[in-house]
């Protein structure tokens, strides 16, 4: 499970921050805003390129830049250009929020970032939402979600995984009560569940899953979807998932919101976005190993104009296979 990862975005070399914020600002100051000069600067510079960029931009107009792509796009293809500009940490935080203050709460974009994330990108996010929002993320959470699902949630957010410790006498144990947990149901035995789930290391629970499947012989997955329901068991699901196998949940997630919700733009938006520098590179080949499709045909068949071109251009990398 642990081979080579990559992303689809990469610095761009001989970088020069000034000349692209000119260049950003004839393409929005134009009678008709020059969209594609807007995609080939923003989706082929890395993440610290386009900060450095809008501070550029500020200096020469005095505006912001985020502000500017506000007023000037609009739709999908807004969100994803305004997307792009945010620090990882902070893009988090804007999608949580989001999803736990917005008009419907949207428990599938807490799933997919708080199973997720590593503790020190937890961390990261934690201090973005205190500085964007002023407000605790934990204490959102608390608040705005219920039950054995919200106890996971925070037992998450606070970023309090093993990490790299592995210890194979203990794994038999953990192995047994996951078992029990998915025989009794009792709300002990919940949390007991999520206990093991959020906090031991992932190489951990790579061999209680293994024993998982000895002592029960059933997969964990498939034992969790049988004897639990709702967001709770899809928490625990995606946290099994990403222990195993992280660029094939997400390949799995985009997917899922392409085909069975017939493109949910939002996450779509967000995995692109948030994993273009991780491991948008290795989704791209799980989707199209698991799938048969490519990625590239899924989105040109569900987006167009110059929203399909910035998703395209996002997932690109060296487009060679397509």
């Amino acid at each position: 499970p642990f081979c080579q990862i990559q992303g689809t975005i990469f610095p761009a070399p001989n970088f020069n921050p000034i000349m692209d914020a000119q260049l950003l600002g004839g393409a929005l100051q134009g009678i008709s805003c020059e969209k594609d000069a807007l995609i080939d600067i923003l989706t082929q510079r890395c993440n610290s390129q386009r900060l450095m960029i809008a501070e550029a931009y500020r200096d020469m107009y005095g505006r912001d830049l985020i502000t500017d792509l506000k007023e000037s796009l609009s739709h999908h293809f807004k969100e994803v250009m305004v997307g792009l500009m945010y620090p990882p940490a902070s893009y988090d935080a804007h999608e949580l929020w989001h999803a736990l203050k917005g008009v419907d709460m949207e428990e599938k974009c807490l799933i997919d970032i708080l199973a997720s994330r590593s503790n020190m990108e937890i961390f990261q996010i934690k201090e973005a939402y205190l500085m964007q929002y002023n407000n605790d993320l934990q204490q959102d959470i608390d608040s705005e979600t219920s039950g054995h699902f919200r106890d996971t949630l925070m037992n998450l957010a606070q970023g309090t995984r093993m990490e790299g410790y592995a210890d194979p006498s203990t794994a038999a144990q953990d192995a047994m009560i996951l078992w029990e947990a998915c025989q009794q149901k009792t709300g002990e035995h919940k949390n007991m569940l999520q206990v093991i789930l959020c906090n031991r290391s992932y190489q951990q629970l790579w061999m209680v899953f293994q024993e998982f499947q000895n002592i029960s012989g059933q997969d964990i997955v498939d034992a969790i979807n049988e004897c639990y329901d709702g967001y709770f068991q899809e928490l625990l699901v995606a946290i099994v998932l990403c222990v195993r196998d992280k660029p094939s949940y997400f390949a799995y997630r985009l997917y899922n919101a392409i085909h069975d919700l017939g493109f949910h733009n939002k996450t779509v938006i967000r995995i692109l976005i948030a994993r273009s520098e991780i491991d948008l590179m290795t989704i791209r080949q799980r989707y199209k190993e698991r799938y048969g499709k490519s990625l590239f045909h899924d989105i040109k068949h569900f987006a167009s104009g110059h929203y399909e071109s910035a998703l395209l251009a996002i997932s690109a990398g060296d487009a060679e296979e397509y």
